[in-house]
């Protein structure tokens, strides 16, 4: 640059910093607070400060984009031949004849049979925190090994999720029978910080060295440089990639996944060994780290930095094998010290002030914008393709910050022209939604606005056979007819004072409660339930009226729950999504598939409708949904049932755990008064199958 050229740029730059010092007193303390908030923004963007509490608005979005650079940034590598996997998975249940847990008598005879192979070091993913009447047994096998052998722990302090005192009191009883032999504890915890497992775990005093780490010490592998880490796990992905024939057919017919990292080998491979097949499972076992547990649908599975991407929930033995061939690689990653984060933090808020101080035209100053925006979100994808650990590297707190900064300088300087107060709106447009820009500029406090905690009502639709039907037909009709069924139910939302979150294909996510709560939340939600029922079938003779050869259209179901989930805007740095996400969400949608074993239309929990004028709903018992634990009690909407027959399914739910007997009679009567009510007749053939916790389980 020539000599002329900087004085005109520092012409500028001066020329700018007056406009700041002309603004007042009070421009000018607003805008010192802002910069402020943007080194906290540039330097605490994942975390507030202390590191536990997630920073709201820019978390998820971290996360999100630290995920993006894991699945870009992974290693592309052939299946691990130093691990394997010993699996029970649910058709090894079936076949031992037992549900969840391993019966304890296959799992002694495996562990006998691999004692014989000599692998480097056997880990289980188990938690024995229950008794069996094998248990004798798997602890004479447990002492009687010669390898060195890792049994899983874990403690109510640190996984009260998964263990209660009394189970922790058992488990303690039976770590202490293998006190003395090549069997010892190790800790099963993995790390779930913000829902998914990222990191390696904590160290606590209280647990046992990590399952990983615990096996490579015993074992004599090389663990020691990860005696203290804490970073980010190095998870990989297979170098070579096959076709799932049950996921179902994507646009080339099938669905691409990745090769399995680790060989994995059935435990019923174990027990009952064949001697002549021996030999070559130990070939396969020998002088190889051995992992055992679980690998069933729903259970003990995993989020990863890689499931947003493949959306693919391994099961955790996998995670402790990843973190075995981490070290095995030594693929320590360094992390960024605590003075660079703070040191990046002031140049990204300096930058901004200096650049809006330049006082450019638009033309000029887009393409610096867009330049400095894609180095700030480039630097941390620069970083963990060179291995470096970005856990925790504020790439989108430096982008907001920079443009909080720089609104601020702007704001300041420009003050007195509209002129310049829509160019940097408009600037700022370019990286936000314009309305948030604008908010942002006259109420930067928003920026501190993210996910709340509410409670919401929430209704969950779908339409049977739909899919199905969508393959007979043209596609221009399947456009025509599911534009048509949408605007159907969308409008029975926004006439019941609902927020339309989102559509799955066919199924409609609503809530109510939020952004603004009102007093009759719960009715509108209610009556909203069965008028989208009823609104369904009027779209069935609809389309039957409008071409008798379509396909007949199925029924609309529906499934409703109140409870809290964290409701606000979501997304990363380029598209921001106003939705809720929780449990409550998820119970809604499981509630609605219920629908279809109960023979029902309309299904809600308990908590919905304890909240909604119950007069027009029945109990219809406690059932088990698919892949939960904790029964929930439903109810279904007869707006035109009679009051006596109601007050009889009222007086059997209550009767359903003292006197069942009494309740499958009364409903028996109701059923027999109403003999073409599918949903009852399918209550009174559930009534007598339920389990020890008196609900009916949904398979």
């Amino acid at each position: 640059m020539t000599d002329e050229g900087k004085k005109r740029r520092g012409g500028l730059i001066a020329r700018g910093w007056r406009s700041v010092r002309e603004a007042g007193t009070l421009q000018l303390v607003a805008t010192c607070l802002l910069l402020l908030v943007a080194v906290f923004l540039a330097r605490f963007s994942w975390t507030l400060p202390g590191g536990e509490e997630p920073t709201p608005l820019t978390n998820a979005a971290e996360r999100a984009l630290y995920d993006t650079r894991a699945f870009l940034a992974a290693d592309l590598v052939e299946q691990d031949d130093r691990i394997i996997l010993v699996v029970y998975d649910d058709q090894a249940l079936i076949n031992l004849e037992q549900r969840s847990p391993l019966p304890r008598d296959a799992l002694a005879e495996a562990l006998t049979n691999l004692d014989q192979m000599g692998a480097k070091a056997i880990g289980i993913d188990i938690l024995f925190d229950q008794p069996q009447a094998e248990d004798e047994l798997l602890i004479e096998a447990l002492r009687n090994m010669q390898t060195p052998t890792l049994v899983g722990y874990a403690n109510v302090a640190t996984n009260s999720s998964d263990i209660v005192y009394e189970q922790q009191i058992f488990l303690e009883e039976f770590m202490a029978a293998l006190e003395g032999s090549n069997s010892r504890p190790a800790s099963i915890r993995l790390d779930n910080t913000f829902g998914a497992t990222r990191i390696w775990p904590t160290i606590e005093p209280d647990l046992p060295p990590l399952l990983g780490r615990a096996m490579l010490q015993d074992a004599g592998g090389p663990y020691e440089a990860f005696e203290g880490y804490l970073g980010g796990i190095e998870y990989r992905r297979a170098l070579r990639a096959g076709l799932d024939e049950e996921e179902g057919a994507g646009e080339g017919g099938q669905a691409d996944i990745e090769e399995p990292l680790f060989q994995s080998l059935s435990i019923e491979l174990f027990t009952d060994l064949d001697p002549a097949v021996a030999e070559f499972v130990a070939q396969e076992i020998e002088g190889k780290y051995v992992l055992i547990g679980g690998d069933i649908v729903d259970y003990d599975r995993v989020e990863t930095s890689f499931t947003s991407w493949t959306g693919f929930e391994p099961a955790g033995l996998s995670v402790h094998g990843e973190i075995i061939a981490q070290m095995l690689d030594g693929k320590v990653l360094p992390q960024v010290p605590t003075w660079a984060l703070w040191a990046m933090a002031f140049l990204v808020v300096a930058t901004a002030a200096l650049t809006a101080l330049l006082e450019w035209p638009a033309p000029k100053l887009v393409p610096l914008l867009f330049g400095l925006a894609a180095l700030f979100v480039g630097i941390p994808f620069v970083l963990h393709f060179q291995d470096i650990d970005t856990y925790g590297l504020p790439a989108v707190g430096w982008l907001l910050a920079w443009i909080v900064a720089f609104t601020a300088v702007t704001s300041a300087a420009r003050s007195a022209g509209s002129a310049q107060r829509s160019f940097a709106q408009g600037a700022l447009g370019k990286y936000i939604p314009a309305d948030i820009a604008k908010q942002i500029i006259d109420e930067p406090e928003l920026l501190s606005l993210g996910g709340e905690k509410r409670e919401i009502y929430v209704l969950f639709s779908d339409l049977e056979g739909f899919t199905k039907m969508s393959h007979a037909i043209e596609p221009e009709m399947v456009a025509k007819l599911l534009n048509r069924y949408l605007e159907l139910l969308s409008q029975v939302v926004l006439d019941h004072g609902g927020v339309i979150d989102k559509y799955v294909g066919d199924a409609v996510v609503a809530f109510w409660g939020a952004p603004i709560a009102r007093a009759d939340d719960a009715e509108r939600a209610a009556k909203a339930g069965y008028a989208m029922w009823k609104a369904g079938e009027d779209f069935r003779e609809e389309v039957a009226a409008m071409d008798p050869n379509l396909p007949k259209i199925g029924k609309t179901r529906v499934g409703l729950h109140f409870g809290e989930a964290v409701v606000g805007n979501f997304g990363g740095d380029s598209r921001i999504q106003y939705t809720a996400l929780g449990d409550s969400m998820n119970t809604a949608a499981r509630l609605e598939a219920a629908n279809k074993p109960l023979q029902s239309s309309v299904s809600a929990s308990r908590e919905f409708i304890e909240k909604s004028n119950p007069d027009w709903w029945v109990p219809m018992g406690r059932i088990v949904l698919r892949g939960r634990a904790q029964p929930v009690d439903i109810y279904q909407p007869m707006p035109d049932f009679p009051p006596e027959h109601r007050e009889k399914l009222i007086e059997a739910a209550q009767l359903s755990d003292s006197k069942h007997d009494v309740a499958v009679q009364l409903i028996d009567e109701v059923v027999a008064m109403h003999p073409d009510d599918d949903a009852l007749r399918n209550y009174g053939e559930r009534i007598r199958k339920l389990n020890d916790g008196g609900a009916y389980v949904l398979g």
